[in-house]
């Protein structure tokens, strides 16, 4: 349905580097404030994906192996709506633990699958099954142009 063009070395590249040692300085505890601090580079590295494509869908799985009802659900959604496998990715947060902590963080969502159009975020599975379902999804996607273009079907001239 949609090829696969995944980035998971990106995130581990942006988030290996930034990583402290551990020192005696360090506390021991973080409180919640400390803990939904998003690192510059894992924040870089998420708009970097976010990017990469006019529809981005971060899920556990990937596109050909979703890994829960959700992104399965997502996927298909997406595929009934006709969207352009050259205008899409996928990023499956099972692969890198700090992505999958930090797409949460970064969309303020906490939820996977989340799905963005245009750099923007939409939503989680249950905000496209909504949008599916009163057309608002279908009205969108082909405002921002990413469906596949239809064929034309009409009999060439003789």
């Amino acid at each position: 349905m949609f090829s696969r063009r995944a980035f998971p070395s990106a995130f581990s590249a942006a988030t290996r580097a930034t990583r402290p040692l551990a020192s005696a300085a360090a506390p021991r505890f973080l409180t919640p404030m400390q803990m939904r601090m998003l690192s510059d580079d894992m924040r870089q590295a998420i708009d970097k994906a976010v990017a990469s494509a006019p529809v981005v869908l971060f899920m556990k799985g990937t596109p050909e192996t979703p890994q829960c009802g959700f992104s399965r659900a997502s996927i298909q959604i997406l595929g009934m709506q006709g969207v352009d496998p050259e205008k899409f990715t996928a990023f499956n947060v099972l692969e890198d633990s700090d992505l999958r902590s930090g797409i949460k963080e970064y969309s303020e969502w906490p939820t996977i699958p989340q799905l963005y159009v245009d750099k923007e975020f939409v939503g989680g599975c249950d905000i496209l099954m909504t949008m599916h379902q009163d057309g608002s999804l279908a009205k969108m996607l082909e405002e921002k142009g990413v469906l596949v273009p239809p064929e034309n079907d009409a009999e060439p001239p003789k």
